[in-house]
């Protein structure tokens, strides 16, 4: 069916409100971050084995979100479907596990029916459930309040503004768990290889670093012309000039070149070492590649030296090198 016109502002008034109350149901969860959620918090952090997390219909949405969520960011957790686990899926679970049912009424059939193997079989128990004095929330080891006043749905029928809340708290679980555990951005990495992220916080200078004979360098006492012919051979927009046990005294690049141009030099006979950039910005072999990408940003440079702790030229890089890698 086709919305007229004349209904427009209806609906844009309607999907304000869905906002405003999804909003106001997020902001009250605030006030229920208290010491049942710092409980339900130390029951996972002293779990020694996985964290299984599961509900019905469109809880069971959110428990899936709340399972990808944990396990991206340091706390190894599954989804299992209630309806499966009565038939067989809960031997997977373990006296060493921590199980979150989420249901917000507290009274889902298919939770409850496999709570007292879960009970029985050792497992703790956490609840997310819109109703404290629920049968969920009063056998669990620790609930969760998703209360919400009411439902975004204009018949109040439709999950909505709760399922909202629900994921809101599994989000404030997992980042509480996150900061808890020392979980960092290189973790963080670890987990998200394929990612843009991965590659920008796994990527070392090593990794696209030019070394040994693609290093552009010549010595101190090259001429101007033997420093342009240098460059133009390895394709960096640069080359460095090195002393004889190839400490970096300078660096000369596309940019000193044009300004060499203004000068009209000879440049047979000129020397490089009287021309070129000294004490040059470098990094090291070690360093992230994005800590290479900052400093190139900030000082406005498309070419860098690495060199190792003693000033020794071990390899360049400028900023194509990094955009292939995808870095940038």
């Amino acid at each position: 069916m086709k919305t007229s016109l004349s209904a427009a502002p209806h609906a844009l008034a309607l999907a304000r409100e869905v906002i405003i109350i999804e909003a106001a149901a997020v902001q009250a969860l605030t006030q229920r971050i208290d010491d049942n959620f710092l409980h339900a918090l130390n029951i996972i952090l002293s779990c020694e084995g996985r964290v299984i997390v599961s509900g019905m219909g469109k809880s069971g949405h959110i428990a899936r979100k709340i399972a990808a969520t944990m396990s991206s960011t340091g706390t190894p957790a599954y989804f299992v479907h209630p309806g499966e686990a009565s038939h067989g899926d809960l031997g997977m679970i373990t006296s060493e596990d921590v199980f979150i049912a989420l249901s917000y009424s507290g009274e889902s059939d298919e939770l409850m029916t496999i709570v007292p193997v879960i009970k029985r079989q050792g497992a703790k128990l956490i609840s997310l459930t819109g109703n404290p004095g629920s049968s969920l929330a009063l056998a669990a080891d620790a609930h969760l309040n998703g209360a919400v006043d009411k439902e975004a749905c204009p018949m109040g029928l439709a999950p909505t503004a709760s399922t909202t809340a629900a994921l809101a708290l599994g989000d404030a679980l997992a980042v509480a768990l996150l900061d808890a555990k020392g979980f960092g951005e290189e973790d963080f990495a670890r987990s998200h290889p394929g990612g843009s992220l991965g590659r920008r916080l796994l990527t070392h200078v090593r990794d696209i670093m030019h070394t040994d004979q693609k290093i552009p360098a010549v010595p101190h006492n090259a001429t101007l012309a033997d420093a342009i012919l240098e460059m133009s051979r390895k394709g960096l927009g640069m080359t460095a000039i090195v002393d004889e046990a190839n400490h970096v005294l300078g660096i000369y690049t596309d940019g000193d070149l044009r300004r060499t141009l203004e000068k009209k030099l000879d440049f047979a006979t000129t020397m490089v070492n009287t021309v070129m950039s000294r004490k040059p910005h470098s990094t090291t072999a070690d360093a992230l590649a994005v800590e290479a990408v900052r400093i190139m940003e900030e000082r406005n440079i498309n070419q860098m030296l690495v060199t190792d702790a003693g000033n020794k030229l071990v390899g360049a890089l400028n900023m194509h090198d990094l955009l292939r890698a995808k870095v940038i």
